[in-house]
């Protein structure tokens, strides 16, 4: 761990940035560029403490966890993220199989998106990061360990993931999810974690194993959907995903035309996210 660069590092990124990069209001004005320690601390989840001695290069070194919290707070690329990685003395991640790091440009479009949902997958269906309404329609899955993270594991190990989607429409969605798949297994190969998680669905689901051999491929969403929310019913909306180069992620949008039935409910539903997170500040949102 090279302590000097990594507080070096982190300076520099933190003066870089400001509130409006990051999703937050300007506020008063500052005295100095760049976001406050205090802020970098709270966004990542850490202690003002810890991150000020970092930053002094006097702390410890950070676990891969928090450097990771740390690269999505400071809107790092994939190349700043391996030099923050090195300089903390831990071996940079796999890129092309990590379900950790969110691509920067669709951070910076997610920060602006407050009204309505939206959420940051991986290839696998793993979400990274979701605003207040979105939580409010699906849940909290950040918070989710191991494959339970990935939509695909959730749909067809635990039949409560399905309920919301219309019955009618859960067949497509389970071709939907197989086929996004397949997508990512030819992108990443048998050995990489898209393979894995084949491996595992095969054995855990009849329904999968027989989808899966015929070898549907896409790497897209409806256009338009239904999804049932338990207080609101049944929400019409449009989809639009916006993917990285790599098509390793994808920027998940949902949205309804203007003053109709729909467009009102996704209102009320920011206005439940609101709810949610005042009751319980700090606290990842519970499934609704």
């Amino acid at each position: 761990m090279d302590r000097t660069e990594l507080a070096d590092f982190l300076r520099r990124r933190r003066g870089a940035l400001q509130p409006g990069d990051v999703g937050l209001a300007p506020g008063a004005r500052r005295r100095a560029p760049g976001l406050r320690r205090e802020e970098v601390a709270q966004l990542t989840g850490m202690s003002v403490d810890y991150y000020t001695r970092l930053e002094q290069a006097r702390g410890p070194q950070p676990s891969a966890q928090m450097l990771q919290a740390l690269a999505r707070t400071l809107r790092l690329t994939a190349d700043e993220r391996d030099y923050l990685y090195r300089a903390a003395g831990h071996a940079a991640p796999d890129r092309l199989g990590g379900a950790g790091h969110v691509a920067p440009g669709l951070l910076r479009v997610l920060d602006r998106l407050h009204d309505t949902p939206a959420l940051i997958l991986t290839n696998l269906g793993e979400t990274l990061v979701a605003n207040r309404p979105a939580v409010a329609l699906f849940g909290d899955h950040t918070a989710r360990t191991g494959w339970d993270r990935s939509d695909s594991h959730r749909w067809f190990t635990d039949p409560a993931s399905r309920t919301v989607y219309p019955e009618a429409d859960r067949d497509r969605q389970s071709r939907a999810l197989v086929a996004n798949l397949r997508a990512a297994y030819g992108l990443m190969g048998g050995r990489s974690r898209a393979g894995e998680l084949v491996r595992v669905l095969r054995a855990a689901s009849d329904e999968f194993a027989a989808l899966w051999e015929r070898h549907e491929v896409a790497r897209r969403f409806e256009d338009h959907k239904t999804l049932v929310h338990p207080e609101l019913g049944p929400i019409e909306v449009d989809c639009q995903a916006l993917f990285t180069e790599d098509q390793t992620q994808t920027l998940l949008v949902l949205t309804a035309p203007p003053r109709t039935p729909a467009w009102e409910k996704l209102q009320l539903l920011a206005v439940l996210g609101e709810e949610r997170f005042a009751r319980a500040p700090g606290e990842p949102a519970a499934a609704p």
